[in-house]
C-alpha cells in the first residue's frame, strides 16, 4: 500500500524501481514508492501487547482496519493454517468428512445390510401423507396410527439394542478406546439399515468432532446413501403406475438390474423408444414417504420433550423442520427435473463447458425421473491432465450459483461431479437445492471486501446481515475477539501463531453470552466448497480455495451493476480512508485475469462462453494479442494485458466510469510535471527576470497577481498528493505494459517515452478515444480552470 499508516500522506517521497517478488509471487520489475514518514516511533512491545489486550478492543480494531492485505498473502496463510490444524487427528477427520474424502465408492451397500422400512398398506386409505413438508399434517396422520408408530420404535430399539449393549460393555470393561473402530463400523451399518432419515442424520453427525471420536466420524463419513436395491418387478410396476404405460412402451431397453441404488431410489440405464436417446431412469423406492415421515414424527416428538430441559441448548425441533423441508423436495422428482433444467439454462451462456443431463418431462413424474445419460468418470478419480482446470471450472460454477444465480446445488459429493470423455465437467443430481437471497449474495462479497481491509466493525455487521447473529444484539463485545482471530491468523505464522486455549475461552464466552448460529444455507455452502477442495487437493496439495474464489469475486465486482456491489468495489479500492490504493487495484486486475484463464478451461473459450470472453478486445483491435502474464514477446506483434482489454471493452464501461476521476487526477499531475520539466528547456524559468527587466511591463509584473511569472510556479507546483498520484500512474502503466518493449522504457525521469507508449498501443486507442476522451477532456479542463481560478483569486 502507498499509505500504510491509515491513509496519512508521508512527509518525504522518493520513487524508483524495485523488486516486488514477495508481493507478486513471481519475478517482476515494477515501480514502487519508498516512503519515509516522519511520524511518531512505534510503541514499545510491552505497550503494544497491552493495547492488543484492551477489553474494549478499540485500539486493536482501529489499528487493524488500516492494514489491508493482498489476497495471495491471505491464501498462503490459509494453506499454512490448514496444514498445521490437520496435524490434529480429530480436525483431520473432520476435514476429510467435509471434503467427502472418506465416502465409499461402492454403488451398492454390503450384502449383509438389510434395509428396514415401514411398509404400511394405504390402499383405500382416505387420508394421505402430505407431499410438502407439514409437521401438523404428519402429526395428525401418525397420531391416528399408534400401532405403526410403536412398531417403528421397537424396530429402532431392536436394531440399536445390540450396539448399545456392546457399547455399555466397553464402558464397563474400560475398552471403549480399544473397540471404537469396531463400534463405529457397527454404527454405520445400523444407520444404513434404518433408511433415509437416519442416513442423512448420520452424514450430518459425521462432521461433528464435538460429538464423535475421529474413528466414529471416519466410519460415518463412508455413508454414501448406498443401500441394497429393491426387486425389479416392483420398479417396473411403479414406472407403469406413474407414467401410465408399461415400460416396454416407453423405453426400447432398460438394464436388467439397477446400476446404482440409494435410500430414495435406484437407477437403470435405458434408451427412449421414440428417439433412441440413451437415458438414466431413476425409480423411487416404495414406502420411502411412509418411513421418512414416521421417523420425522418420532424425532420431532423427542425434540419437543427435550425442550423441557433448559440445559439442552440445541433446538432439535427447529433443526428437524429445517432439514425435513429440503428432504421432501428430494422426494419430488418433478421438482428435481425442473431444478436440473433451470440450472442448465443458468450455465449455458456463461459456462457452456459445464454439462447437465437433459430432463425428459414426458417420461418424468413425482416418483420416476428420466434424464439424459452422461458417460464419464468421477472427477475425484480421474487421472486426466485437465482435472485441475475442471476443478477451477467447478469453483467458478459453484461461486456463480452462490453469488450470482442464487440457485445452489447443495449436494456436490464426489459421485456427482463427472469428467466427460471430451473434457467437460458434468454435474448430476439436483434433488437437494437451496436458494440464496440477494442480501446473502451481496453480503458475502461485502464481507470479503471488509476482511481484506480488516474492517472488523463492518464484518461483525455483515454477520448480522448474513444471519449468523440475530438483529438487535450488542456487537461491541464481539469485535475484540473477532479482531484477535483474524489478526493472528493473517499476520503470518498460521495456526502456530494462535493461542488456541485463550481463543477457545474467548469464543466459548461469546457463544455463551450471544446466540451465534450457522445458518442452514451456509452449512450447505461449506459442504459444497469442502468437496471441491477435497477433489482439488488430490492432484494439487497446494490448492487454496481463496486463490480460486477471489478471481470470481473480482469479476463480479468489476461487472455487476448493482448499487451494493458498486459500493463494495469502491470500498475494495479505497477502504475506509477514501484514498485510492493502487496495489489493491492491481490485485483486483490480476485476479480478474486469473478468472478469465479459468473460465476458458474445459473448452469455455472454444464454446464461446460469455465468462471466457470477458477480457476480449473490441473488434477494431483484434490484431493485439492478449496475455495475462509476463512472457518473451516476438517483435512485430502487439500485446496487451487481458485487464486492459476488459477496460476498453463494453463490459468494462462501469469500471471505466468508476476510475475516471483517478485518470483525470493522474493526467493533471502528469501534465504539470511535464510542464515543470519543459519550462527550463524553453527558458520560461527565467521569465520573472525578463519581465522585470522590461520598463513598462515590470511595473505591472510587480503589481498584478495573475502575471505569468506568478502563476506558473503555483500552477505547475507538484504537491505531496500529486507525488502519490504520479506514482500510482506509473505503477498502473507499468502493470498494463509489463512484458512489452515499452515496459523497459518507463521511467519518471523521461517523460517523452509516453509517445512511444502511444505509438505501441495505437491500435487500441480508437476504442479508448471514442469512449473516454471527451469525458476526460471535459473533466480535465474543469479541473485546470478551477485550479487557475483558485490560484488567481484565493
Amino acid at each position: 500500500m502507498l499509505l500504510q499508516s491509515g491513509g496519512a500522506i508521508p512527509r518525504r517521497l522518493s520513487s524508483g524501481f524495485c523488486d516486488d517478488d514477495s508481493n507478486r509471487q513471481r519475478s517482476r520489475r515494477c515501480l514502487c514508492v519508498r516512503a519515509v514518514a516522519t511520524t511518531d516511533p512505534p510503541a514499545p512491545a510491552s505497550e503494544a501487547k497491552s493495547s492488543r489486550r484492551n477489553v474494549n478492543g478499540s485500539a486493536r480494531i482501529n489499528g487493524s482496519a488500516g492494514r489491508s492485505m493482498r489476497v495471495g498473502d491471505m491464501a498462503e496463510e490459509v494453506k499454512k493454517m490448514r496444514a498445521q490444524l490437520e496435524e490434529d487427528e480429530q480436525v483431520a477427520s473432520f476435514m476429510r468428512g467435509l471434503r467427502g474424502q472418506n465416502l465409499s465408492d461402492e454403488l451398492f451397500a454390503s450384502s449383509t445390510v438389510k434395509l428396514r422400512l415401514v411398509e404400511v398398506d394405504r390402499e383405500g386409505d382416505k387420508e394421505a401423507l402430505p407431499l410438502v413438508y407439514s409437521p401438523q399434517a404428519i402429526s395428525a396422520y401418525w397420531g391416528k396410527r399408534p400401532a405403526a408408530v410403536f412398531t417403528r420404535i421397537f424396530q429402532l430399539l431392536g436394531v440399536a439394542g445390540g450396539f448399545l449393549s456392546h457399547l455399555a460393555g466397553d464402558i464397563v470393561s474400560k475398552k471403549l478406546k480399544e473397540n471404537e473402530v469396531a463400534r463405529a463400523i457397527e454404527l454405520r451399518e445400523i444407520v444404513t439399515s434404518l433408511g433415509p432419515a437416519y442416513i442423512k442424520l448420520g452424514q450430518a453427525l459425521s462432521i461433528r468432532p464435538d460429538i464423535l471420536s475421529p474413528a466414529a466420524m471416519t466410519e460415518l463419513q463412508k455413508l454414501c446413501d448406498k443401500v441394497p436395491s429393491f426387486p425389479n418387478d416392483i420398479a417396473m410396476d411403479l414406472i407403469e403406475k406413474e407414467l401410465g404405460q408399461p415400460w416396454t412402451e416407453l423405453y426400447s431397453e432398460l438394464s436388467p438390474s439397477p446400476i446404482a441404488a440409494a435410500s430414495l431410489g435406484q437407477v437403470y440405464k435405458g434408451r427412449i423408444k421414440e428417439t433412441g436417446e440413451p437415458v438414466a431412469v431413476k425409480v423411487q423406492r416404495p414406502y420411502v414417504l411412509e418411513t421418512v415421515t414416521i421417523d420425522l414424527y418420532i424425532i420431532r416428538k423427542l425434540g419437543l420433550a427435550l425442550r423441557k430441559f433448559p440445559q439442552i441448548a440445541t433446538d432439535v425441533v427447529g433443526l428437524v423442520d429445517e432439514w425435513a423441508a429440503r428432504f421432501f423436495e428430494e422426494l419430488d422428482y418433478v421438482n428435481e427435473g425442473r431444478n436440473g433444467t433451470r440450472f442448465a439454462e443458468m450455465m449455458r451462456q456463461d459456462l457452456p463447458q459445464v454439462v447437465v443431463p437433459k430432463t425428459y418431462p414426458k417420461y418424468t413424474s413425482r416418483r420416476v425421473l428420466t434424464t439424459g445419460w452422461i458417460d464419464g468418470e468421477k472427477l475425484s478419480q480421474s487421472t486426466a491432465d485437465d482435472v485441475g482446470d475442471l476443478v477451477n471450472v467447478g469453483v467458478i460454477c459453484y461461486l456463480k450459483q452462490l453469488l450470482d444465480t442464487g440457485l445452489f446445488h447443495a449436494d456436490p459429493h464426489p459421485g456427482n461431479l463427472i469428467r466427460t470423455p471430451d473434457g467437460k465437467l458434468a454435474i448430476l443430481d439436483f434433488g437437494l437445492m437451496t436458494q440464496i437471497t440477494d442480501d446473502q449474495k451481496y453480503g458475502m462479497i461485502e464481507a470479503i471486501s471488509h476482511l481484506i481491509h480488516r474492517d472488523y466493525e463492518a464484518i461483525v455487521k455483515d454477520f448480522v446481515k448474513l444471519d449468523f447473529i440475530p438483529e438487535g444484539v450488542n456487537l461491541n463485545p464481539i469485535m475484540p475477539v473477532l479482531a484477535k482471530v483474524f489478526d493472528q491468523a493473517l499476520e503470518g505464522g498460521g495456526a502456530k501463531n494462535i493461542n488456541f486455549q485463550e481463543l477457545a475461552s474467548d469464543l466459548a464466552q461469546i457463544t455463551f453470552d450471544y446466540p451465534f448460529r450457522i445458518p442452514p444455507y451456509f452449512a450447505l455452502i461449506i459442504r459444497a466448497i469442502g468437496v471441491l477442495e477435497g477433489i482439488a487437493l488430490v492432484g494439487n496439495p497446494d490448492f487454496a480455495i481463496v486463490d480460486e474464489a477471489y478471481p470470481y469475486i473480482a469479476q463480479r465486482l468489476l461487472t455487476d451493476d448493482s448499487p451494493r456491489l458498486r459500493e463494495a468495489l469502491r470500498y475494495t479500492l479505497y477502504g475506509k480512508t477514501g484514498v485510492f490504493d493502487v496495489d489493491r487495484f492491481i490485485d483486483v486486475m490480476e485476479a480478474f485475469e486469473s478468472f478469465t484463464l479459468a473460465a476458458k478451461s474445459g473448452g469455455g473459450e472454444a464454446l464461446g462462453g460469455d465468462m471466457a470472453s470477458l477480457g476480449s478486445l473490441p473488434s477494431t483491435s483484434r490484431d493485439i494479442i492478449l496475455r495475462t502474464t509476463r512472457q518473451d514477446l516476438p517483435s512485430g506483434q502487439m500485446h496487451a494485458r487481458v485487464a486492459l482489454g476488459f477496460m476498453v471493452s463494453e463490459r468494462g464501461e462501469f469500471f471505466r466510469e468508476f476510475i475516471l476521476d483517478e485518470v483525470v487526477k493522474g493526467l493533471d499531475a502528469l501534465s504539470r510535471e511535464q510542464v515543470a520539466r519543459a519550462l527550463p528547456l524553453l527558458g520560461l524559468d527565467r521569465i520573472d527576470t525578463i519581465l522585470r527587466s522590461m520598463p513598462v511591463v515590470g511595473v505591472f509584473a510587480s503589481a498584478l497577481p495573475f502575471m505569468p511569472h506568478r502563476l506558473l510556479p503555483t500552477i505547475t507546483a507538484i504537491t505531496e498528493e500529486d507525488e502519490l498520484v504520479l506514482n500510482n500512474v506509473y505503477k498502473i502503466i507499468s502493470f498494463f505494459v509489463e512484458g512489452t518493449p515499452s515496459f523497459r522504457t518507463i521511467d519518471r525521469g523521461n517523460g517523452l517515452e509516453v509517445l512511444r507508449l502511444l505509438r505501441e498501443f495505437q491500435p487500441i486507442l480508437p476504442s479508448i478515444s471514442s469512449k473516454l476522451v471527451p469525458e476526460i477532456v471535459s473533466r480535465f479542463a474543469s479541473r485546470v480552470v478551477a485550479r487557475v481560478l483558485r490560484e488567481v483569486f484565493l
